[in-house]
């Protein structure tokens, strides 16, 4: 019998055996992002998103994968919040716990809504070791994947690049910073529901995805920032 697809892609040996793999990852990213950042700093990102990622249980055949996707996203959410390269949409952090379940979710759903108008990134206070099941059920439902998704640590980057930060639970773990939007959705975490009471969660994570999606869309075609200077926190 054929085994499924793998949406990661081919298997690659685990980083500890081969360190010629994370050489080749710095090479690639060290080009593609050579305007702002030198060599010895990608390679940094790459060995410590490669340490920050090697605790997950679950994700050591596939490590290298993730390791590049991971540097990639720090190295350019970096240089997007120091102004080394340009932002040209606004961009809206997701937040939870183990970055498995409500995060991951609404992050699809706000991709789906705002497509490249808004860019939209994802994290945990304590990542789990993949995303849950019930996760890519409820968004299968909805004719939409998160394949490339997994995952991650929360790190200052992507908290100083975002213009709005929501929170799902995750408690005071998130870090502020001024002249950033701060959002509480309390919304139960999806583990242990059944899957009507999950349906639920997505369809309230819907609205306020619709609502955020609309306000960000009507603030980009203005001259204000959608971040404009609060640093408040708003349970919706």
């Amino acid at each position: 019998m054929d085994e499924p697809a793998n949406p990661l892609g081919r298997v690659t040996p685990p980083l500890g055996d081969n360190r010629a793999v994370l050489e080749r990852i710095t090479k690639r990213l060290s080009a593609r992002h050579s305007r702002a950042f030198s060599r010895q700093t990608v390679a940094h990102y790459v060995d410590e998103c490669a340490d920050l990622l090697a605790a997950g249980a679950r994700v050591g055949t596939h490590l290298p994968v993730l390791v590049e996707r991971f540097a990639d996203q720090r190295l350019g959410a970096l240089a997007r919040g120091l102004g080394l390269v340009p932002k040209p949409v606004p961009e809206v952090l997701f937040v939870c716990t183990e970055n498995a379940g409500r995060s991951q979710l609404a992050a699809a759903l706000l991709r789906h809504r705002a497509g490249g108008a808004v860019r939209v990134l994802s994290a945990g206070s304590e990542p789990g070791t993949e995303i849950a099941p019930v996760v890519r059920r409820l968004l299968a439902e909805g004719g939409l994947t998160i394949d490339e998704e997994f995952p991650k640590p929360l790190t200052a980057e992507v908290v100083t690049a975002a213009d709005v930060v929501v929170t799902l639970g995750c408690g005071d773990a998130c870090p502020v910073r001024a002249g950033r939007r701060y959002l509480d959705w309390d919304l139960p975490d999806l583990t242990g529901l059944d899957i009507e009471s999950a349906r639920a969660v997505r369809d309230g994570l819907r609205v306020r995805v619709a609502h955020l999606a609309q306000e960000l869309l009507d603030l980009g075609s203005t001259d204000q920032g959608p971040g404009s200077g609060s640093t408040s926190v708003q349970s919706v």
